[in-house]
């Protein structure tokens, strides 16, 4: 399972693809947090914090997730190596699960550079370090879980065509409808109490409330029970296996 995981690891990062999609978030949420005027700009906000970054980073991750899962299993359909693949001396979950790893190890990889953001604003604030830490630390930790619920989803629909174009899509719509829809449906209130319920079903909810700083175990189990189904379907997508 380990030589898989670093099988993943180098063949992403062997290729320009690779750097060109963790540059582009660098350049994407640099631009925002610094050039552009707008609301995030932390230079225009005036405070010495960096929740901009996770304002925007969950829209930059509907596009770099999908684009690191979506090479998963349809790059291997594709060229046929699927079928060496299965002959490795491990069952369905642990392939899927080294697949797994490798996208979020890679997303985290993406995350690192922005550290360069804290310690700038740290040295913006005034007094020097006048930041409030446990809630930037608490956003880093749902971007976390976003991101791996963004992959697992990826490595999902990865498993269900053998086109990195339609596999990368589909992803996109898919993490969008778990990020927003529920929201969208919720903002109606035809639902009556029922409708908090629904909002609870999506990720945004989830998402902002572990970013406020507080752990909330209900938020931990709604994630990693979201990464568990989407892992499980990949599981099954693959046990009904016809190529």
């Amino acid at each position: 399972m380990y030589s898989l995981f670093l099988k993943e690891i180098k063949g992403f990062l062997s290729s320009i693809t690779g750097y060109i999609v963790m540059g582009v978030f660098l350049v994407l949420t640099g631009l925002f947090l610094w050039v552009f005027p707008i609301q995030e700009n932390i230079l225009s906000r005036g405070f010495a914090d960096i929740n901009g970054l996770f304002n925007i980073a969950p829209i930059v991750f509907l596009f770099l997730i999908p684009a690191i899962t979506m090479r998963s299993f349809a790059e291997e359909r594709k060229t046929g190596t699927i079928e060496l693949l299965f002959t490795y001396p491990l069952s369905d979950m642990q392939i899927i699960m080294a697949k797994y790893f490798a996208s979020v190890f890679l997303m985290v990889i993406s995350l690192i550079p922005t550290f360069v953001y804290i310690v700038t604003v740290y040295k913006l604030g005034y007094p020097e370090g006048n930041m409030d830490m446990g809630a930037m630390w608490g956003s880093y930790l749902g971007l976390l879980f976003l991101g791996a619920v963004f992959s697992s989803i990826g490595v999902f629909m990865s498993t269900v065509t053998d086109n990195q174009i339609v596999a990368f899509i589909f992803s996109v719509l898919l993490c969008f409808l778990m990020w927003l829809s529920f929201d969208f449906i919720y903002s109606f209130h035809i639902f009556g109490k029922l409708g908090y319920v629904i909002k609870n079903l999506g990720i945004s909810q989830h998402y902002a409330s572990i970013s406020r700083g507080v752990v909330d175990s209900r938020d931990i189990v709604y994630f990693l029970s979201v990464i568990v189904i989407f892992l499980y379907m990949a599981r099954l997508r693959l046990q009904s296996r016809n190529w």
